[in-house]
C-alpha cells in the first residue's frame, strides 16, 4: 500500500460502508455485463455478492427533514440555483437498474434506482467552459465530498436518486438523496447530497484525501492510491 497502512485501509473500509456504500420516468436503463446477460454472473475481482445494500453506522445517519432540505448549485455554472424538495420532485425523472460495488468487498447487482439525472441538473445549471469537474457535498458530520469528472458525470446512467426497487430512499441508503454513479465504487455515490458545486480542477473528497484511488473503478480492483 502507498498512502495508508493496511490496519488503516481495513479501519477506513468498514467506516466508507456508511457514507459510501453504503427513480412519471422519462428512460429505462438495464446496465449489465455481457456475463450476466448469458447467465453466468461475473463480479469485479475481490468483490462477494450480497442481495441487500449494507448498512454501517459509526456516526449515525443524519436526521435530514424534508421541510428544510434544499439542493444547491453553484460554482462554475451560468445559472446557480437552489431547490427545495417539492421543486426537485418536478424535475424529469429516470430509473436505472444498475451493479453497486462497494470498496469493502460487496456487490449487490439489479438495484432499481428512480431520479433525475446528473445530466438535466447540467442542463440547468449550464456549466461554463472552465467546468470539468463536479463536486458532491452532503449532509451529515462530518462534511461529506466526493468529486468526479464532468464527461462521466453526464453518463445516462448517472443520477440523483430517491428510490430504490420502488420504495423512496432509506435514510440509511442516503435517503432522501444520494449520488448513484455505476462502475465506480460506492464511496463515489454520496449519500445524502445536499450540493453540487462545478470546478475548474478536482478537488480530493473525504475518502480520496484519506488514501482511496480517486478513480475508484471496481473493474481494476482500484481501491486505493
Amino acid at each position: 500500500m502507498n498512502a495508508i497502512s493496511r490496519r488503516r485501509f481495513i479501519r477506513y473500509g468498514v467506516v466508507s460502508a456508511i457514507l459510501a456504500g453504503l427513480g412519471g420516468v422519462s428512460a429505462y436503463f438495464l446496465l449489465r455485463r455481457p456475463e450476466q446477460v448469458s447467465g453466468a454472473v461475473s463480479l469485479p475481482p475481490g468483490q462477494s455478492e450480497v442481495q441487500s445494500l449494507e448498512v454501517l453506522s459509526v456516526d449515525g445517519v443524519p436526521e435530514v427533514s424534508l421541510d428544510t432540505w434544499a439542493f444547491e448549485v453553484n460554482g462554475e455554472v451560468e445559472n446557480p440555483f437552489k431547490l427545495d424538495w417539492n421543486q426537485f420532485m418536478q424535475l424529469p425523472k429516470t430509473i436505472s437498474v444498475s451493479e453497486f460495488d462497494c470498496v469493502t468487498g460487496w456487490t449487490r447487482l439489479d438495484n432499481r434506482w428512480e431520479g433525475v439525472r446528473f445530466g438535466e441538473i447540467a442542463k440547468l445549471a449550464r456549466p461554463t467552459a472552465k467546468a470539468k469537474y463536479a463536486t458532491i457535498a452532503c449532509y451529515g458530520t462530518p462534511l461529506y465530498t466526493t468529486s468526479l469528472p464532468l464527461d462521466y458525470l453526464m453518463r445516462d446512467d448517472v443520477l440523483f436518486a430517491y428510490g430504490l426497487d420502488g420504495k423512496p430512499l432509506e435514510p440509511g441508503h442516503g435517503g432522501p438523496l444520494r449520488l448513484v454513479v455505476p462502475g465506480k465504487y460506492g464511496y463515489k455515490s454520496a449519500k445524502w447530497v445536499k450540493e453540487v458545486r462545478f470546478t475548474e480542477t478536482q478537488e480530493f473528497g473525504f475518502w480520496e484525501s484519506r488514501g482511496y484511488s480517486n478513480t475508484a473503478d471496481p473493474s481494476k480492483d482500484d481501491r486505493y492510491g
